[in-house]
């Protein structure tokens, strides 16, 4: 019988950037004719019923929620826990309160009561691995998943630093990658220059100089204000005609309007950027690329223009993603995507987000539906929608 007749799915094989291979194969018909080789069990191959892929605020709580739970897990991330905080700038406070991002049930206490700091959270999330022994494979990302034909489980390879790749073998997936993998580029002539950068780090480097910021929504807004106040001279170009109410923290905006109106911040709305240059940015006014040019000084440039999940993993795995922004299909009640045993949680479900909706604080639920799943207990109550002002 011709091979083809036997195919209910695809196999997947890609190369991703960096020279990664991700393969998923996805289960062959041929499996119940007896016309293929199954891999041999490797007994020397870790095992485990989970593996969880992502060690942010929510992956460390699916942690803390399976080892209470008695569920024997692994648990991955490509960089260190809590990462894409670690990029924040110095002293960044969280839009949240801490009780909406506290997790695994520890209260998230801080030395003045007010809102978690970077560094904070940060020294947060360390306690709650020491405090629940939390095993995190950091550094080592995920860069092969593969469906075992024999038993329907996985097996996963991971690249540990400085050591040859290693191999695990385990029956469900969890996916908490997070969703802010990359910067959203604007594809223009000078956005690759040394005095440009998509992250705002610390804002001492930009003390006496002046900075152009490209954004409008709140890491542009409060980035611009804490180089205001820190000496820098700071003009904001924004594409719209006023910044988004909605987009920025309630008690950064009457400030950056009132700044904006005083002229002490240059404020160029209904304007984008079309070149870079070492002494100038050139906007074209109207918020199109067509609109009239001007060039406006600047010493260094920060393009704060959002940010955007990498989903090859997602694809090459063969979840159904929907709309522009890549989101995975899932179930609502178990957070089961389109792939059997293969779940997703925290930010990663939303895809790329274009308008945030989706953020630490309503994420939490996540991890009691996977749980659950897991143990075939009722799904949890639909929350209560959270109250503003918040993230």
């Amino acid at each position: 019988m011709p091979l083809w007749k036997h195919l209910s799915s695809l196999f997947f094989c890609a190369e991703v950037s960096g020279g990664v291979n991700l393969v998923f194969a996805i289960r062959l018909s041929m499996r119940r004719q007896g016309e293929y080789k199954v891999r041999p069990y490797n007994a020397r191959m870790k095992s485990a019923e989970v593996a969880i892929v992502g060690a942010g605020p929510i992956g460390l709580a699916l942690a803390v929620a399976l080892k209470r739970a008695g569920i024997d897990y692994l648990h991955f991330d490509a960089k260190q826990i809590g990462y894409t905080i670690s990029w924040f700038a110095p002293q960044t406070r969280f839009f949240s309160s801490n009780e909406r991002i506290a997790i695994a049930g520890v209260p998230l206490q801080t030395a003045d009561q007010g809102k978690a700091t970077r560094e904070e959270y940060l020294a947060y999330l360390r306690s709650i691995v020491l405090q629940f022994d939390l095993r995190v494979k950091t550094y080592e990302p995920i860069v092969a998943l593969a469906r075992n034909l024999d038993d329907d489980s996985f097996t996963l390879t991971s690249q540990p630093a400085g050591s040859a790749r290693a191999e695990c073998r385990v029956n469900k997936v969890i996916l908490a990658t997070g969703g802010t993998d990359h910067p959203r580029r604007l594809n223009i002539p000078g956005e690759n220059l040394p005095h440009v950068s998509h992250y705002f780090r610390d804002p001492h480097a930009y003390f006496g100089k002046r900075l152009l910021i490209v954004g409008g929504k709140n890491s542009a807004v409060e980035a611009t204000l804490r180089c205001h106040h820190l000496g820098a001279h700071v003009a904001i170009s924004y594409r719209r005609e006023r910044l988004p109410e909605k987009s920025i923290k309630y008690w950064l905006l009457p400030e950056m309007n009132l700044l904006v109106k005083s002229g002490r911040i240059e404020g160029y709305f209904q304007s984008q950027p079309v070149a870079i240059t070492p002494t100038h940015v050139t906007l074209a006014r109207g918020g199109a690329v067509g609109g009239e040019h001007f060039d406006v000084p600047a010493d260094f440039v920060l393009l704060l223009t959002g940010y955007e999940q990498d989903n090859t993993l997602f694809k090459l795995a063969g979840l159904e993603l929907r709309g522009d922004c890549g989101a995975p299909v899932f179930d609502e009640q178990t957070m089961q995507t389109s792939v059997p045993s293969i779940y997703v949680a925290g930010t990663a479900v939303a895809g790329t987000q274009d308008k945030y909706t989706l953020f630490i604080e309503n994420c939490h639920v996540h991890v009691e539906r996977i749980v659950s799943a897991l143990t075939g207990a009722a799904p949890p109550a639909e929350p209560a929608p959270l109250a503003q002002p918040e993230s």
